[in-house]
């Protein structure tokens, strides 16, 4: 099977899984993700088969989505086998979906250009307007409250705080969403992030504004 139907069958597959997934990590994200990693990937000169099969694939190991992390890698591999992809791609891809979440990697410097093109566009599609948009959505799917002005924001707060303890959605902003244009690796990321981010802070000016029925 030539690489272009791998990455079709895939993005078929995905879609199927993901389609009624509400937690704003649905298949629209992972549609955007993938054409933006596609389109970094040409602007970096990066190999765009690895690079959109690892963004279509990165969230079906999430465990935001997924109640055993480890059988999901494991029908991921069984996936890209059954699918036809060599074994050392296979070990490249598995490699970036395990490392470019916002805590998987615990810091350590990404393997790849390849890498840093996913995680990449996985972040871009964390901020800006849709990213406002998804923070809100997944706020509701874990039952946070829209504000809480009596909740205090560590910048130190960790992801995993976040998802297990009390906190709202314009909380997230600061414990996440508003840390990651610092943190792209790519010069095209950087400069679209650039323009995302101030839009968030626009917006929460905005809404605080409101917030105080001014």
């Amino acid at each position: 099977m030539n690489k272009e139907s791998i990455v079709s069958d895939t993005k078929e597959m995905v879609k199927d899984k993901l389609k009624n997934e509400g937690t704003g990590h649905d298949w629209y994200h992972i549609e955007r993700v993938w054409k933006m990693a596609s389109r970094l990937a040409k602007r970096e000169q990066a190999n765009s088969y690895i690079v959109e099969l690892a963004a279509l694939l990165h969230d079906l190991i999430d465990d935001k989505l997924v109640s055993d992390k480890g059988k999901a890698i494991t029908e991921v591999e069984y996936w890209l086998e059954g699918a036809g992809v060599s074994s050392s791609d296979t070990e490249r891809i598995m490699d970036i979906i395990q490392t470019i979440s916002y805590k998987g990697g615990n810091g350590r410097k990404l393997s790849s250009l390849e890498a840093q093109i996913v995680q990449d566009a996985d972040r871009l599609d964390a901020i800006g307007a849709i990213g406002i948009a998804r923070c809100f959505a997944y706020a509701g799917s874990k039952g946070d409250v829209l504000f809480d002005p009596e909740l205090s924001v560590r910048e130190d707060m960790t992801e995993k705080e976040y998802r297990e303890g009390p906190s709202s959605a314009v909380h997230h902003f600061y414990e996440k969403l508003l840390k990651l244009k610092e943190l792209m690796n790519t010069e095209a990321a950087k400069e679209i992030a650039q323009e995302r981010h101030a839009f968030m802070e626009e917006y929460l000016m905005q809404f605080f504004e409101e917030w105080e029925a001014e």
